[in-house]
């Protein structure tokens, strides 16, 4: 039995691919309902857009992660394959991993983050029983920027989340399915209280957008639409990690597409009404919902919110940021890393990541991480794409990708041009990347190199698309 196979990676028969439409849908619906796609539409308003502006940016972020979604998931509905073994076919056997890890550390990064949202919870409540959480010592250096109180409850959540991964995946089935009930009802209530506080929706909807001119609308607009379009990246390259289960290709195409914009959007817009409505209400902009609900005044409330919170986080958790980047951890050595490895993995990875960094305000949430993370994972799409559709011609031999010396060996396991088109791909954004962090002086560069960072995905995804094209061209001729 060659290296390159393990159960978890061989195809899925096509009698066992039991998936139709509406569970696509479902699990679109389940992974959009969570905090930070609040976050993400609330830091939009945080950023200066109004209500309207914020929407649309999310809606035409998701339209157009759609398609690499669509375009990623045929492979896996046709061949039964998961991501890193579709990875193979054009970045080699042994290649594949390096897709694999970029795709997985980013996982792990939204593992950490998730983390610290559910342990952030358990503090908000803790705080109102226990104020004097507040007041413990401070033992981590300031440069770390982590107080004492969110630290214990942050790891009390992350040993959760590991015990969990201890016990397999089959035990968070309950609690996906509470999410899937719990957590639409929370939000709606969240919204109507946002409108009753608030005064209706009229003085909430009338916040103005805080840019002055239409220029300052477009510099934030284009690289907030690309930390939209970056928000779902990981999912649109491992997406055949999910549809490999489809009973067609309709059902996977018509699926996503239902399940995908109009929960982002619409939940979205739940966020949206509710960080305006504070500006009213508070006479401040909150757009952290877990440090809006430690406002409330029952303690009960706040506690049944929290506890809620956390156990949805957590099923998010294990659903979306374990079980990829464990299959991804797998793929380094198959015969030595199981599911439970490559979960304990992410979540070391996890906190060394520094999640409550990341997200501290809604500038470093879309700048710092999701555009960064956008462009590494664009160009590993523009080339998956280019590969499958342009190269392979949507057929691939499926029992060489699990062989060591077959067509997808390549030299030695890594197909050059992939590697090549991929770092082609990252350079032009790493000069905005290092400007985005204050590294680099936005003088030190001329002005329109900075700006392709604002554009990560797109340049990304567009510079390896043509240039995997023209390599692989250049290798025909050679041959």
């Amino acid at each position: 039995m060659s290296d390159l196979y393990s159960e978890d990676l061989a195809p899925i028969p096509a009698e066992k691919r039991t998936w139709n439409t509406w569970n696509y849908a479902a699990l679109w619906i389940s992974m959009s309902l969570c905090i930070p796609t609040y976050m993400l539409a609330s830091s939009l308003i945080g950023g200066g857009m109004n209500w309207w502006e914020a929407i649309l940016t999310i809606f035409i972020g998701n339209t157009i992660v759609l398609i690499p979604m669509i375009l990623n998931g045929h492979a896996g509905a046709k061949f039964g394959i998961p991501f890193p073994v579709l990875a193979r076919s054009s970045f080699g056997t042994k290649g594949a991993n390096i897709p694999a890890m970029l795709r997985a550390i980013v996982a792990c990064g939204w593992f950490g983050i998730q983390t610290w949202i559910g342990g952030f919870a358990l503090y908000q409540m803790a705080r109102v029983w226990m104020p004097s959480i507040e007041n413990l010592p401070q033992i981590f250096p300031d440069a770390i920027g982590l107080k004492t109180g969110p630290a214990i409850t942050f790891l009390l959540f992350w040993i959760l989340n590991m015990y969990v991964v201890y016990l397999g995946v089959e035990s968070i089935k309950k609690l996906l399915v509470f999410k899937a009930f719990f957590l639409p009802i929370a939000a709606l209530a969240l919204l109507f209280w946002a409108i009753s506080a608030g005064h209706g929706l009229g003085p909430i909807l009338s916040q103005p957008s805080k840019f002055a001119t239409n220029a300052d609308f477009w510099k934030y607009f284009f690289p907030g639409l690309t930390g939209m379009v970056g928000y779902w990246a990981t999912l649109s390259l491992n997406i055949p990690d999910f549809t490999r289960y489809a009973k067609s290709q309709r059902a996977q195409i018509m699926g996503q597409a239902i399940g995908l914009p109009p929960a982002m959007t619409l939940f979205s817009f739940i966020g949206v009404v509710v960080t305006s409505a504070t500006v009213i209400i508070y006479g401040e902009m909150i757009w952290d919902p877990l440090v809006l609900a430690g406002k409330f005044s029952s303690k009960f409330l706040v506690s049944f919110a929290m506890i809620a919170v956390a156990l949805s986080t957590l099923a998010t958790n294990i659903a979306a940021n374990i079980v990829s980047p464990a299959n991804d951890f797998a793929h380094l050595a198959p015969s030595k890393i199981n599911f439970r490895i490559g979960g304990y993995i992410t979540g070391v990875i996890g906190i060394l990541i520094l999640p409550w960094k990341l997200i501290a305000d809604p500038t470093g949430y879309i700048f710092t991480w999701l555009i960064a993370y956008s462009s590494l994972l664009g160009p590993v799409g523009g080339i998956m794409i280019a590969d499958y559709y342009f190269i392979k011609k949507q057929q691939l031999k499926v029992n060489e990708l699990y062989e060591a010396k077959a067509s997808y060996t390549f030299a030695g396991g890594y197909h050059m041009a992939a590697i090549i088109a991929l770092l082609a791909g990252i350079v032009p954004n790493i000069p905005g990347f290092l400007i985005a962090i204050h590294v680099l002086d936005s003088t030190a560069v001329w002005g329109w190199v900075g700006d392709l960072y604002n554009y990560a995905w797109f340049v990304g995804f567009g510079v390896a698309f043509f240039v995997y094209l023209g390599l692989n061209k250049q290798e025909k001729l050679q041959n």
